[in-house]
């Protein structure tokens, strides 16, 4: 039964955000007239399509990816839509969508502003749908919405011989701001010294505090932070819970930036990165616990794609972007040829990552049965 609940959350989790994804390029490109030649879920062999509104809409094999086709769009979903594949599915009919049916423009004829915001819709659909899921959880949540206001601490803490008040508002820690409870924990993980300087709201007044420290505890599988304070709680109403919803995604977005931040910089390990198994197993353990902490990770997940999404890099939207913006300072559009070697080359790169991490992903695994 648990392997059962794993696929069922697995493919849950995969396909609403992919759906809510590629739903973004296909809701804009649409609005802005360009030809839509298919919106796929899955990836690899055809299972099922329907042909409307000049569209092929189609369910592959795969669930772990998906896409929209868009005419005149330089990747191989599309260019692979506009040639078609004859009888892909067997059903005796070739796949192209017909001109007669089609009902819009390649995507090169549209307006340079229009083709950024077809790309940037699906990102921004990702981040719409984790507040979406953040509102929910925080909605449906026992637990009380915890405020970044320090209502005791504890007696004899080093937090508060060295700076730290009751009734001081956190407002950043090292320099960045925090805007729920979980970021100032966030924060104060990342310190090396067990110290740092924090700034807090005292009597409506900005109050900066250098070099905070913290206790450390000692225990018998190492040392932890303990940071001495309790903060207070707030009513949960419908205001609280839409700004916990929309400060909960500005903390899981700064927090997968500032990951990718740290592996660019060397400060995390490429060794930690993890791929498709590592997420399902992730999924598994989200899904142990109850539907809370599914969608928790499916905020997170959806958030991430969002955001990954959005790196300049060839393959991405946020390199299509590039490109678009280049042709609107020029005047010119990058080389499709050009475009085409460096896409290429980038999913070679991404491939050879998606490898590494799922032979990390299965180390960890082993190592934890044997």
């Amino acid at each position: 039964m648990s392997v059962l609940i794993t696929v069922i959350a697995a493919l849950l989790v995969f396909s609403t955000m992919i759906a809510v994804h590629e739903f973004g390029h296909f809701f804009v490109a649409k609005l802005s007239g360009v030809q839509v030649n298919e919106f796929a879920i899955g990836m690899g062999p055809l299972l099922f399509r329907r042909i409307m509104g000049g569209t092929q809409y189609s369910l592959r094999l795969l669930p772990v990816g998906g896409y929209v086709a868009l005419e005149g769009e330089v990747s191989p979903e599309s260019q692979q839509a506009e040639a078609g594949a004859e009888d892909e599915d067997g059903d005796g009919e070739e796949n192209p969508i017909p001109p007669e049916l089609r009902t819009g423009v390649p995507l090169n004829r549209v307006a340079v502003w229009k083709q950024m915001a077809i790309m940037a819709a699906g990102a921004f659909m990702n981040f719409v749908l984790g507040f979406v899921v953040l509102l929910a959880v925080v909605a449906t949540q026992q637990e009380v919405i915890t405020s970044r206001v320090i209502y005791s601490i504890d007696e004899g803490a080093l937090c508060g011989q060295t700076g730290l008040e009751e009734d001081d508002e956190i407002v950043a820690v090292n320099g960045r701001r925090c805007f729920i409870a979980n970021d100032i924990l966030y924060e104060l993980a990342r310190t090396e010294s067990h110290q740092a300087d924090i700034t807090v709201r005292r009597d409506g007044v900005l109050v900066e505090l250098p070099g905070v420290q913290f206790d450390v505890r000692q225990t018998g599988s190492g040392s932890y932070m303990d940071i001495g304070f309790v903060v207070y709680g707030i009513e949960k109403t419908p205001l609280n819970v839409l700004r916990e919803a929309w400060n909960s995604e500005l903390y899981y977005g700064r927090i997968i930036f500032t990951t990718v931040v740290d592996l660019i910089r060397g400060r995390e390990s490429i060794n930690n990165l993890s791929g498709p198994v590592g997420i399902v197993s992730a999924i598994s353990q989200a899904a142990s616990y109850g539907l809370g902490d599914v969608l928790e990770l499916l905020a997170l997940l959806t958030i991430n794609l969002g955001i990954f999404n959005l790196l300049p890099l060839p393959a991405l939207d946020g390199g299509k972007l590039v490109f678009l913006l280049a042709e609107g300072v020029t005047g010119h559009p990058v080389p499709e040829k050009l475009q085409g070697m460096l896409t290429a080359a980038t999913f070679v790169l991404f491939f050879g990552l998606m490898l590494f991490a799922t032979y990390n992903d299965l180390l960890r695994l082993l190592g934890g049965v044997f």
